[in-house]
């Protein structure tokens, strides 16, 4: 089973994101922010990381360039899951080396089938 890391830090928005994914048969992992999702993914070893961009303690962009600087984290694919869908935000997030930048609000079943692609494209069966 995929394992799939979700930092956010609004609750009924990681439980909600969480929930979709776990429906779509994945194994979820969840942070509270930059920090908790840098350590998780060094120990827990995720297939993906989901990160919000605005989170207390460490961004998502500070979170992703940490992730990718890491060569135990570096080919993790990351996807950063916002509302702020500015183009200059979203450049900002792929700079950083995020895969894709998915705005919210999402509908769930467009959340499976973008994190499913992007598990595809990095070489996983999905």
């Amino acid at each position: 089973m995929l394992r799939i890391l979700v930092a956010e830090d609004e609750k009924d928005i990681r439980e909600l994101i969480a929930f979709t994914l776990r429906f779509a048969g994945f194994e979820v992992l969840l942070a509270v922010n930059g920090i908790e999702a840098v350590e998780l993914a060094e120990t827990e070893q995720p297939d993906l990381i989901i990160l919000d961009v605005r989170m207390p303690r460490m961004t998502g962009y500070e979170a992703c360039r940490q992730l990718k600087e890491n060569p135990q984290t570096s080919a993790i694919p990351v996807v950063f899951l916002s509302a702020k869908g500015q183009e200059v935000e979203i450049q900002q997030g792929l700079d950083s080396g995020a895969e894709e930048y998915i705005l919210k609000p999402f509908a769930p079943d467009e959340l499976t089938d973008q994190v499913r692609d992007i598990l595809r494209r990095s070489g996983y069966e999905v």
